[in-house]
């Protein structure tokens, strides 16, 4: 009883543990890689077009309406019960899976996961608003760790118990949902945040914007954060002498709004900043199509209705390469400010290569290889850009951009699957949206490659053009995104 009262009384371990745990088990979805053969086979007996060209852009058109509102209330309410709210839906997701039959039941399913995706973004930005600032480096490497070991552990030990113990999927959907049950119960144990990033009480919110200005540099070296302290100072004064303001008073609304915009601007103040984010939105929105799809071409180049599948084995082996793709990061000796753009634009060209191979092999495991490729890519390019965004940044920037880039990434993906899934419009079959995601980072592995050029030449011709003095280290950068 002593030990867990000093654990429950320490600053930052108990709620990065708990925390830990939730994302463990909330990501130990044993059933996940095997969503479509369970979907199209006996137990919904859901075709493969309604599958693909129907119920599939549900889900992205659905968590485009959640994802900015959401991203809101997280800070608003604080976190905590944006975090229960996900557990809950991932609850009702796999009882939707379970017991629910037809047509009607899938389709709100969808909506029903696309809550369980935006709210992701609770998960991930909590513990900033309950930890001391100088924990957050170790708890957020603890945080990705656990997300990534359940991801692993479920993935694998759904496809031992379907190839050695050959159990039905409906069981191992039934196993899935006591496990994110487990998930929804910690969540009642999570610690209540005292405060927010933007929605904050009174002085505090005059305080954290002059602390956010006063904090580093942004990446163009810009005179602009005197003028926003001199504003900060104001702001402080203002509050000192009206008093502390209720919650969620007009006053602290006109601050947090103060503070969104002036993060805003901080995020996208340099030139460089705005194509890392760039490459960030278009390269996820690609992922994603891919990832979301992947399961159908699976199914195309071997049925699983005929065939051993090894959906479950092949996302843990993505998901252990993709973390040691990511952590040979930290041991690169290179100067991103200099080359990360052209390594943006080479993996880019890997990655094309493996959508396209996936798209035309009729070998499963041709496809399962190229799969494990494009998502390594991924993974490793990914690390790099959330370094070089987060780098300069304050929490609060941080966590502005993250959610502005997934809007964008967002935006293009339901655009994509609007044109080229949707049965409304083109509604092509599996291996022709193959070859346009291909075609589409082609055009993104281009793009990079010319600007990544670009910027080695005028770094060779002029090494004084661009500022490599602050390069900062990326020995845990692995860690803290996956």
């Amino acid at each position: 009883m002593t030990c867990w009262a000093k654990l429950e009384s320490s600053s930052w371990i108990y709620p990065t543990a708990l925390l830990s745990l939730y994302g463990f088990f909330a990501n130990c979805r044993v059933a996940e890689p095997f969503l479509t053969p369970y979907l199209i086979g006996p137990n919904k007996n859901i075709s493969e077009e309604v599958l693909t060209n129907y119920l599939f852009p549900i889900w992205t058109y659905s968590y485009l309406a959640f994802l900015f509102p959401i991203f809101l209330l997280t800070d608003f309410l604080r976190h905590k019960p944006l975090i229960m709210l996900q557990g809950f839906f991932l609850v009702t997701n796999y009882i939707l899976l379970c017991f629910a039959p037809g047509l009607p039941a899938m389709t709100f399913l969808q909506v029903n996961y696309a809550v369980v995706t935006s709210t992701e973004v609770a998960y991930l930005s909590y513990i900033y608003s309950v930890i001391p600032v100088e924990n957050y480096q170790r708890a957020t490497g603890y945080l990705r760790s656990a997300m990534l070991a359940g991801y692993t552990f479920g993935a694998s030990l759904g496809q031992i118990l379907i190839s050695l113990a050959g159990v039905d999927y409906f069981y191992i959907n039934a196993i899935t949902l006591g496990i994110v049950s487990m998930a929804f119960l910690i969540s009642f144990w999570l610690p209540m945040p005292q405060r927010s990033l933007f929605f904050k009480g009174g002085e505090a919110a005059a305080v954290g914007l002059q602390s956010q200005q006063e904090g580093p540099p942004g990446p163009t070296g810009s005179e602009e954060p005197v003028m926003y302290k001199a504003e900060a100072g104001s702001e402080r004064e203002k509050m000192e002498h009206d008093g502390s303001t209720g919650w969620c008073s007009g006053e602290n609304v006109a601050s947090a709004g103060h503070l969104l915009w002036q993060s805003f601007r901080e995020s996208y103040s340099s030139r460089r900043l705005i194509y890392w984010s760039l490459w960030w939105a278009l390269a996820t929105a690609g992922y994603v199509q891919v990832f979301n799809y992947i399961q159908l071409m699976w199914d195309h180049v071997e049925p699983s209705a005929t065939s051993s599948i090894y959906n479950g084995g092949v996302e843990a082996a993505c998901s252990l390469v993709g973390a040691a793709a990511a952590f040979s990061v930290g041991h690169l000796k290179v100067t991103w400010t200099v080359w990360g753009e052209l390594a943006l634009g080479l993996f880019s060209a890997v990655a094309t290569g493996a959508v396209f191979l996936m798209a035309f092999t009729s070998s499963i495991w041709v496809c399962y290889g190229g799969y494990v490729i494009f998502k390594s890519c991924y993974m490793f390019l990914i690390t790099i850009t959330t370094f070089q965004i987060a780098a300069n940044l304050s929490m609060q920037c941080y966590a502005l951009t993250f959610g502005i880039n997934t809007f964008v990434a967002l935006l293009l993906q339901t655009i994509i699957t609007f044109i080229v899934v949707d049965e409304a419009v083109l509604g092509l079959d599996i291996v022709t949206q193959f070859i346009v995601y291909g075609s589409y980072y082609a055009v993104i592995s281009v793009l990079f490659l010319i600007r990544g050029s670009y910027t080695a030449c005028t770094f060779q011709r002029n090494p004084e053009a661009i500022d490599t003095n602050e390069e900062p280290s990326v020995e845990v950068i692995s860690a803290e995104h996956f």
